[in-house]
């Protein structure tokens, strides 16, 4: 009878050893996640890419911040058809940096950046370039997500890896054609993270 006792006391014990090591491991796991800061980051012409990065820094809890052109863009500006317009021109000249608003803004306290933006011409409009190249994202990972009409990232990665240094890890996220839902946001983002 002691003989049994004292198995089922040891498988008791053992049972509770391997159940408190897993959870050590999933809290510590859950830690290291909390412990990385997170920023949404967006340029937004029309407020589409706008609406997305606010419901994504609000699914995941990261702060926000808005990639802004020193000269808004206004419609005459965005008219794609147009070979003379403001966008088109740009496009065009992939060495062309447009003028951001520069408030000082910090990105060294962040470990992963979700970057947003509208695809124009299947790639990141240059004020995305002029971001990236104005901040130091050594050792950062930056996650995409973009907005389109209908057309894929194409080239965006490999356009946007020329304006960050080479330990920059860029990766293409998602494309969204519809509006998400704040939890469809955070169940991707917590699989990218």
């Amino acid at each position: 009878m002691k003989n049994i006792f004292l198995i089922i006391l040891g498988l008791i014990i053992i049972s509770s050893v391997a159940v408190f090591s897993i959870n050590s491991k999933t809290q510590a796991k859950e830690d290291t996640n909390m412990d990385k800061k997170v920023l949404v980051a967006y340029f937004s012409a029309t407020g589409t890419t706008k609406q997305v990065a606010q419901n994504l820094a609000e699914a995941i809890n990261a702060d926000i911040y808005e990639i802004k052109p020193k000269v808004p863009y206004t419609n005459a500006d965005l008219d794609w058809m147009d070979n003379n317009s403001r966008s088109t021109l740009e496009m065009k000249d992939h060495n062309s940096r447009p003028e951001i608003v520069n408030d000082n803004f910090s990105t060294d306290s962040y470990d992963t950046i979700f970057l947003g933006f509208p695809i124009w011409w299947y790639i990141a409009p240059t004020a995305v370039n002029t971001f990236l190249e104005a901040h130091d994202l050594s050792n950062k990972k930056i996650i995409l997500f973009a907005t389109s009409g209908g057309s894929g990232f194409g080239r965006t990665v490999e356009k946007l890896k020329k304006s960050v240094a080479n330990s920059t890890e860029i990766k293409e996220g998602r494309l969204f054609n519809n509006h998400p839902s704040k939890e469809e946001l955070k169940k991707w983002a917590e699989g990218v993270l």
